[in-house]
């Protein structure tokens, strides 16, 4: 668990000064859009959800109410507490923490193809000790929206996961 949170302050220091909860606002949640509703994650081989390549994508729930539709439930999540939600001049924001069977590469290739197809851009990608980290936005121009994903492995066998989003303005 230590570990898991070593690599979110690294995140947060390659995200920026603003981490992502500074670009939370108060402005109505991100509409779903056809393009993220067909989206298949990138390749999750070694995971459980390999088996079923676009398990979760279309038809997955938000991660809270007011959640852009690329910050969402993985599939076979189990959370570890309700998501902490926050608002802001940039929009609304949240972060939540859940454990999977699946390997950190496959949580965060699963949350890379949702960034994607929602037209955000890579912010950083790190995979060490095991442990895997990714954030993107759309840019220094763009509304604010922010994802990023740290998933480490567990004690228990199970990897835990923080998940990490700003909707934007």
């Amino acid at each position: 668990m230590k570990r898991i949170f070593a690599v979110g302050a690294l995140m947060s220091t390659l995200i920026g000064a603003g981490g992502i909860l500074a670009a939370c606002g108060d402005d109505a949640p991100t509409e779903a859009t056809a393009d993220v509703e067909a989206a298949a994650p990138a390749d999750t081989s070694g995971s459980t959800a390999a088996a079923g390549a676009d398990v979760g994508v279309a038809n997955a729930e938000l991660a809270a109410p007011d959640a852009p539709v690329f910050a969402v439930l993985y599939p076979d999540a189990t959370l570890v507490g309700p998501a902490t939600l926050a608002r802001g001049p940039s929009g609304p924001g949240g972060i939540l923490k859940f454990t999977t069977p699946d390997t950190p590469e496959a949580v965060v290739n699963f949350y890379r193809a949702r960034a994607e197809a929602s037209g955000l851009n890579t912010i950083a990608s790190m995979n060490q000790g095991g442990a895997s980290a990714y954030s993107a936005g759309d840019g220094a121009n763009g509304a604010g929206k922010l994802l990023s994903v740290v998933a480490s492995p567990g004690e228990d066998g199970l990897t835990n996961v923080q998940l990490d989003w700003s909707s934007g303005r």
